[in-house]
């Protein structure tokens, strides 16, 4: 939890610096259970479901920009420009982004700052 509110708070538009593979990983985990959860509570009655339509919409905006700087923040872990996340919008490009976000970091110091796994 803690890696979600660091991302939600202190790095909520911080495009610069680097961020592990765990930080980015375990806040695209609690994103997905909480639309998994949205969507549960949604199939319960009709009511909450537009309730929860209302709450989904405002979560997606609330959870873009975080979602799009820990991205770029995991690209320069892997000494990798922010740029390369437009490789998701051409086809298979997102498979060659989720490559980058399942490799290693670049050991010791890169142009974008010092090793996380060293702090």
């Amino acid at each position: 939890m803690n890696w979600f509110i660091s991302c939600m708070t202190k790095n909520y538009a911080n495009f610069s610096g680097r961020a592990r593979r765990k930080e980015y990983w375990l806040f695209n985990l609690f994103v997905i259970i909480f639309f998994f959860v949205l969507m549960f509570l949604s199939s319960l009655s009709q009511a909450m479901a537009s309730l929860m339509l209302l709450v989904g919409v405002v979560a997606v905006l609330a959870f873009f920009i975080p979602s799009l700087a820990v991205t770029v923040r995991r690209l320069h872990d892997t000494d990798k420009s922010g740029w390369w996340y437009l490789i998701s919008f051409i086809p298979f490009g997102s498979i060659v982004l989720l490559v980058f976000m399942c490799i290693n970091s670049t050991p010791g110091s890169n142009e974008y700052g010092d090793n996380p796994k060293g702090l």
